[in-house]
């Protein structure tokens, strides 16, 4: 049955580089087939992946330095500049580098800083990489994650704990689902703003989960709750683009019936 009242997104947030800060974003234009713009554009290698830029694929974050096993990424606030492509670093309150990652030498200054400040951390020399329209998701596909704040709260609820919707590194997080609605839409078309959207894949979650995103402290247990709770590991949903179009912070999302071919 048709809601009565929409659901809306409560924010919207990309990760240009894989395991670093969260950016905000107002507003977004999203094309079909693709990821939100710039995210996950970047990663940093952790030792020789075997990566080639000229034919891209799909690695596991365990070839990239990652919050799962390097929280102390997590104390980094970073911004980056889609027109200059500059990446800044602040640690502590302090900028600590910056680099334009389209050049040699912006990523060398990129690289030399995660040499010297995650020594013990690394497996090989740290490397920025990235290629043209590859995004460094968990997931093959390109998609869009999808947070639904209810299910956070049930989650804090039983944890006893505030849970910060950053924790899931989502792309949209929705705000007036019932909680776990997310997964009761797999296979179902969104609308959202001009854009559409299918829901494909229900998120499993990680250890990178156990880590607060303001403090980096490793200071929660999420997907042993989860499964100890719930009986699975997953919160949040995966989702493809499947028609052009602009979204903003207060659209509303509705399902839509799915076409009959």
């Amino acid at each position: 049955m048709p809601e009565s009242r929409p659901a809306e997104i409560a924010s919207i947030h990309r990760y240009p580089v894989k395991g670093l800060s969260a950016e905000p974003l107002a507003q977004v234009a999203l094309c079909t087939g693709q990821a939100l713009p710039a995210d996950r554009r970047y990663a940093i290698e952790n030792g020789p992946s075997g990566f080639d830029p000229a034919d891209p694929q799909h690695f596991p974050k365990i070839k990239f330095l990652m919050l799962m096993r390097n929280e102390r990424l997590a104390a980094l606030h970073t911004r980056y500049d889609d027109r200059t492509h500059v990446l800044a670093i602040r640690a502590n309150g302090i900028e600590a580098v910056r680099g334009d990652l389209e050049t040699a030498q912006g990523r060398a200054a990129i690289e030399r800083y995660f040499a010297r400040e995650f020594a013990s951390e690394l497996n090989g020399p740290p490397k920025i990489l990235s290629a043209e329209g590859h995004s460094f998701s968990d997931v093959a596909k390109k998609v869009v994650s999808i947070i639904n704040l209810a299910s956070v709260a049930a989650l804090e609820e039983v944890i006893g704990a505030k849970v910060h919707p950053l924790r899931f590194r989502g792309n949209l997080t929705v705000h007036g689902w019932p909680a776990w609605h997310e997964f009761s839409l797999l296979g179902q078309p969104l609308a959202i703003g001009d854009a559409r959207l299918k829901v494909v894949k229900r998120i499993v979650r990680c250890a990178a989960t156990n880590v607060d995103p303001e403090t980096a402290a490793r200071d929660l247990n999420i997907p042993h709750t989860l499964m100890r709770s719930y009986g699975h590991a997953d919160c949040g949903v995966y989702a493809e683009v499947v028609a052009d179009g602009s979204i903003a912070i207060g659209d509303a999302i509705r399902t839509e019936e799915p076409k009959l071919l």
